[in-house]
């Protein structure tokens, strides 16, 4: 469901940003304080807190790094748009993607390396982070 990261240090992070994303930090670690499961069960809403905190430290120490402002507006949009569906969906875990399957292309050549840009492009932006974490 959630998760984020930036540093908090960096010059070129405005003050305003910086509040968006201690913000949305707390707000994680709110939401998996109050978190139930879907399916009520005890151990699952305990495994899902979980994993919301660790995903959450995770992915906010993988970019604490990030100085471009474009690229850290876009991991603010991508931890809002996973806050939002994870919440809508009682889910922590990110949804999958549904896209054809590759299997009407070559093995090589033009036809599959615009197949594989059309995916990467098409790769929603709640699940961005998550292939390279994951």
């Amino acid at each position: 469901m959630i998760w984020f990261w930036l540093n908090l240090k960096k010059k070129k992070m405005t003050p305003a940003t910086r509040q968006k994303v201690l913000g949305l930090y707390r707000k994680i670690f709110q939401i998996a304080k109050k978190w139930q499961s879907a399916s009520g069960q005890t151990e699952e809403t305990v495994k899902e807190k979980e994993y919301i905190k660790n995903e959450a430290r995770t992915l906010f120490r993988k970019n604490k790094h990030v100085t471009d402002p474009k690229l850290i507006e876009q991991c603010i949009e991508e931890c809002e748009a996973r806050i939002e569906i994870g919440l809508h969906y009682n889910i922590p875990y990110p949804r999958p993607i549904h896209l054809p399957p590759m299997g009407l292309a070559h093995k090589q050549g033009r036809t599959l390396r615009h197949q594989e840009k059309l995916r990467k492009i098409s790769k929603p932006i709640y699940l961005k982070s998550h292939d390279e974490v994951s």
